[in-house]
This record gives structure tokens, sequence and C-alpha cells, in this order.
């Protein structure tokens, strides 16, 4: 064998190797993609639960006259959201701020709940 096909050979080699980590690399990242797909959809449906509970506290304080605005309680789920990151690594600012969104929509529709008519019994 020559130098020259010595070199192509090795050169082949290579190029097959990179071609088998590529795809190896690729299907990893498909599976690890897949995980986060199923996660996503776990979170999705949480969220889902939550609005859910929410919408049957709305009920419960229309039907008690409760005021739908609980500010001691808003802050209890935003602190409890700032205990878990400090504890877990995660950043305060981000859960704060995600925590904000959910509070602003259950809020919004606590309010529609209760200002909504109630249907006679």
């Amino acid at each position: 064998m020559t130098s020259e096909n010595h070199h192509a050979d090795g050169a082949s080699s290579e190029v097959s190797h990179a071609a088998e980590n590529q795809d190896h690399a690729g299907k990893v990242l498909q599976l690890l993609r897949d995980e986060l797909d199923g996660l996503d959809r776990s979170l999705l449906h949480i969220l889902r639960q939550r609005l859910d509970c929410c919408c049957r506290i709305g009920l419960h304080k229309r039907e008690h006259a409760i005021p739908m605005m609980q500010p001691h309680r808003i802050g209890v789920v935003q602190e409890r959201a700032a205990v878990f990151a400090a504890e877990h690594g995660m950043s305060p600012e981000f859960l704060r701020a995600l925590y904000e969104l959910i509070i602003t929509e259950t809020c919004r529709l606590e309010d529609e709940i209760i200002g909504a008519p109630v249907a006679p019994a």
C-alpha cells in the first residue's frame, strides 16, 4: 500500500467515524427533545389543572361573597416559588416572572367567574 493510499484510507475512515458520531449525536438529540416534549405536555397538563382549580376557587368565592383579590395568598405563592428556586438552583427572577403570568391569568379567570351572574338553583 502506498503512502498515498494509506492517507486516503485514513481520511475515509475519519470521515466515516465523524458521520457515525454525527448520526449518534443526532439520535441522542432527538431522544432528549422527545423527553423535553413529554415534560412540556406534563407541564401544560398541570397548568390546565391549576387553572381549573382556580376556576373552582372563583366559583366558591362568588357563592360565598369572598373578594377575588387575596393579596396575602399571592404573597404565599410567590414566597413558595422563591424558596423553591433557592433550593433547586433556579433563577428567582424567572420563577417570579412565571408566577406573575400565572397569577395574572388566575385573577382574570376569577374576575370573570365572580363577575358572572349566578345561575338560578
